[in-house]
C-alpha cells in the first residue's frame, strides 16, 4: 500500500519475505525508482522522500511546451521555471535528474486533441489525456528503459495490492483526491506505478515534509487551470491554433426559439449561466443556462435550470479496473457503482450497463446537472473508495 513513508520503517515483513516500502523484495538501495518531477511541491517531496529512505532515485522532468508566456505564468507546470525548480531539488537532495523533451508528443497527443474536442462542441479534460498518453505511456516506457523497478508520481491517490492485483483507490485526503483524473490507468500500468502521497492526510503535511527536507519549493503555489492555456482563456488559444474557428451563430432556446446570437460555440460550456446576456421574453425572471452545444449547426442551446438534469449517459473508451471481465461478468442489471460525472461532483449511486453493440450506458439514480460530452464519468465501488473504471461521456 502506498502512503507517506517513514525513514524508520523502510522494510516490512510480508509472509516469509521482507519487502521494502515500495513492495519489492530487496533493499531500497537495490530498488531503482524513476520519480516524475513537475517542479511542484508534491513531486519534489516524493523524490526527496524516496532518496532519504535509501532508494536509487532518478528524477525525470518532461518539457511539455515552451510558450514564451508560460515561463512567467504563475501556476503553470512543465515550463521553464518548473524545470529549474525540479533540477534544484535533485541537486539539493543529491540524485541524478534528467529533462526530456516531450513537446512534440504533448502537442500531438494532448493539445491537438483538446482543440479538436472543443471545436466539436465537447468539454475535454487534457490532464487525463496527458496522464494516459504521455506520463503513463511514454514516460513509463522511459522508466523501463532506465531499468527502474517502478515509476513514482506525486498524485494523491492510493495503490493497494489486492487479491487480484494492484487496485486504484481514492486518496486519504478527499479534498486532494485525484483519482478522477487517473481513470484511464490500465491494470498493467498500475502494477508498475507508485503513489507515495496517497496516504498523506493533508496538503499541509506535504508542505511540512518539504520544509523538513529544506526544499525551496515548500511554499510554491499549486498549479492551477490547464497548464498550456495562458490566463485560462481557452477560446483565445483555440483561435490562435485554429484561426477562424470561432464562427458566429444563434443562441436557441430548448423549445426552438432564437433568443440571440453568439460569437463562437467555443466560448461556451454546458451548465454555464454567467455571461449569456440574454433574457427569455416568455419567462423574464427565470435564469438561462447552456444546455447543449451543437458545433455543426453553430448553435448554443439554452434553457431553464431543470433542462440541465440528466439521468442517463453514454460512454466510450471505457477502462475497467474492477474484478472480473467488464462485459462477460456484468450482472444482468449492470454493475452497482457510485459515479462522478465531473471532477468537482461527489460520486452518486448508479448502474453501469455494457451493451451488446459495445456501447456503455450509465443510469444515474438521481439527475445530474451540467453533464457534458468530453467529460469523464468515473465509477467507484459502492463504498466510494476503490476506482472501478470510467469512460468518456459521448451524449446524455
Amino acid at each position: 500500500m502506498d502512503g507517506a513513508m517513514s525513514g524508520d520503517n523502510r522494510v516490512r515483513e510480508v509472509g516469509a519475505a521482507a519487502t521494502n516500502m515500495l513492495g519489492f523484495a530487496k533493499s531500497p538501495a537495490e530498488t531503482r525508482v524513476v520519480a516524475a518531477m513537475s517542479g511542484g511541491v508534491d513531486s519534489s517531496v516524493v523524490a526527496a522522500m524516496l532518496a532519504r529512505d535509501g532508494f536509487d532515485v532518478v528524477g525525470v522532468t518532461l518539457q511539455l511546451y515552451d510558450h514564451g508566456q508560460a515561463l512567467a505564468k504563475k501556476g503553470a507546470c512543465c515550463a521553464g521555471r518548473d524545470i529549474y525548480d525540479a533540477r534544484r531539488v535533485a541537486e539539493e537532495i543529491g540524485f541524478p535528474h534528467y529533462v526530456l523533451d516531450y513537446e512534440n508528443r504533448f502537442k500531438e497527443s494532448v493539445i491537438d486533441d483538446f482543440v479538436e474536442s472543443y471545436l466539436g462542441g465537447a468539454t475535454p479534460i487534457p490532464c487525463v489525456r496527458c496522464n494516459e498518453r504521455v506520463k503513463f505511456r511514454d514516460l513509463l516506457e522511459t522508466a523501463r528503459d532506465l531499468e527502474a523497478d517502478c515509476l513514482a508520481t506525486g498524485h494523491y491517490v492510493r495503490r493497494i495490492d489486492g487479491p487480484n492485483g494492484a487496485e486504484l483507490h481514492r486518496a486519504a485526503d478527499p479534498s486532494r483526491d485525484q483519482s478522477y483524473f487517473l481513470f484511464t490507468t490500465t491494470r498493467q500500468q498500475l502494477e508498475y506505478l507508485r503513489f507515495p502521497l496517497g496516504g498523506v492526510e493533508t496538503k499541509a503535511e506535504t508542505r511540512a515534509m518539504a520544509a523538513e527536507f529544506g526544499l525551496a519549493v515548500a511554499d510554491k503555489p499549486d498549479s492551477q487551470d490547464i497548464c498550456f492555456v495562458p490566463q485560462g482563456n481557452y477560446a483565445d488559444l483555440i483561435e490562435k491554433l485554429r484561426p477562424g474557428a470561432a464562427e458566429p451563430g444563434d443562441v436557441v432556446h430548448v423549445d426552438g426559439r432564437v433568443l440571440g446570437a453568439h460569437s463562437g460555440v467555443i466560448r461556451y460550456t454546458i451548465g454555464q449561466r454567467r455571461g449569456l446576456g440574454l433574457i427569455d421574453p416568455q419567462a423574464p425572471g427565470e435564469p438561462l443556462f447552456v444546455v447543449k452545444l451543437d458545433a455543426d449547426a453553430r448553435q448554443v442551446i439554452v434553457g431553464p435550470r431543470d433542462a440541465l438534469g440528466v439521468r442517463s449517459v453514454s460512454l466510450a473508451e471505457v477502462n475497467w479496473l474492477g474484478d472480473g471481465d467488464f462485459v462477460e461478468d456484468a450482472p444482468d442489471d449492470g454493475w452497482d457503482v457510485v459515479a462522478k460525472v465531473r471532477s468537482t461532483r461527489p460520486p452518486r449511486p448508479a448502474r453501469v450497463r455494457p451493451r451488446a453493440d459495445g456501447s456503455v450506458e450509465v443510469a444515474l439514480a438521481e439527475a445530474e446537472e451540467g453533464v457534458a460530452p468530453g467529460q469523464a464519468c468515473v465509477f467507484y465501488a459502492p463504498d466510494g473508495d476503490r476506482v472501478l473504471g470510467g469512460g468518456w461521456i459521448q451524449r446524455s
